[in-house]
């Protein structure tokens, strides 16, 4: 990532469903399309959509144009299982072959969806397969299953990068890929060249993990193909606005998104909706506060004295430089 231009911003566009009465008057519908056209008001600059959620009262085609006349192009898009009551047991770790089959088919028209608008990037957060109990799942043979069918979708479009977002639970109580190593894992097993990790830092404070050697991790065995930013208390996914607790952490994910080279989206995967937020004025404080942070991490970066301390492991001279710098 080039901490000196200016990257692609999206956010999740649920959010600008906030105040819809007072924002659209009258209206009886909120689409799809009016939530980018609303985004667009924050300053973003791209968007992902989910499938098939997204697509119910808008075609591609609409979208697209609406997109471009935002000033917003599209980032990617992310299946969404979730929200359909027949995957409550999983979607590709369901006990019934035929569930499974219809996830696996359903992703593929999504592929589909995503490649005739011309994007690359689909997300796969596979927050519904996963188990609650003890002896409730033959843990063999879900693994099994979910890698035979990430390995068919991935080869179902080469062209289109393939990437797992990793969270602890919710709502499963224990979800399948839970963590940066079990995520690496399964990738490795999948053995496919367009696959790799989107990073949710909220969710990897949540797996008890450090967000910048989650990166390294991943940039060592894989591929960064999206960054989810927000904050937390790690107790679960809280979706604050960036930096909100965590700024130091959040610093030194930029730093290490810099050395690995990502160049992609910053998308802003925060929850306006639980306090009743202005998500405009949410959008464009996340927007800001991330600008300034990567100027920091891109001092840092260039910063030889903090080299020298993380290659000595001396932690007072390095939150010093850190600190200064943050606090500047």
């Amino acid at each position: 990532m080039n901490t000196t231009s200016t990257p692609r911003f999206a956010a999740r566009l649920n959010a600008f469903k906030i105040g819809a009465a007072d924002y659209w008057p009258g209206k009886n519908k909120i689409t799809t399309a009016d939530l980018l056209t609303r985004a667009a008001t924050a300053g973003l600059t791209a968007a992902d959509l989910n499938y098939p959620d997204h697509f119910v009262d808008d075609d591609p085609t609409q979208l697209l144009r609406v997109m471009d006349d935002g000033g917003m192009v599209l980032n990617g898009m992310a299946m969404r299982y979730y929200t359909d009551p027949g995957y409550k047991l999983g979607a590709f770790t369901h006990p019934e072959a035929a569930v499974r089959r219809a996830a696996i088919d359903e992703t593929k028209r999504g592929l589909d969806v995503l490649a005739g608008m011309g994007g690359r990037l689909m997300t796969l957060w596979m927050g519904q397969d996963g188990f609650d109990y003890s002896f409730q799942m033959d843990y063999a043979r879900a693994w099994g299953d979910t890698i035979d069918a990430m390995i068919e979708v991935c080869d179902h479009n080469p062209d289109i990068d393939i990437a797992l977002e990793y969270k602890p639970n919710e709502p499963r109580a224990f979800a399948l890929m839970p963590d940066a190593a079990t995520t690496l894992l399964a990738l490795n097993e999948i053995g496919r060249s367009n696959t790799g990790v989107t990073l949710d830092f909220a969710h990897v404070l949540y797996a008890d993990e450090m967000p910048a050697f989650a990166a390294a991790l991943v940039s060592r065995h894989s591929r960064i193909l999206g960054v989810h930013l927000n904050d937390g208390y790690g107790k679960w996914d809280n979706g604050l606005m960036v930096g909100a607790v965590h700024p130091v952490q959040t610093v030194e994910l930029l730093v290490e998104l810099e050395r690995a080279g990502y160049d992609g989206t910053l998308y802003f995967d925060t929850f306006p909706d639980h306090s009743g937020l202005d998500p405009v004025a949410e959008a464009r404080a996340n927007i800001e506060v991330v600008q300034k942070l990567r100027l920091t991490a891109s001092r840092l970066v260039a910063d030889a004295n903090l080299q020298a301390a993380i290659a000595r492991q001396d932690a007072p001279t390095a939150m010093r430089l850190v600190q200064a710098a943050v606090l500047a």
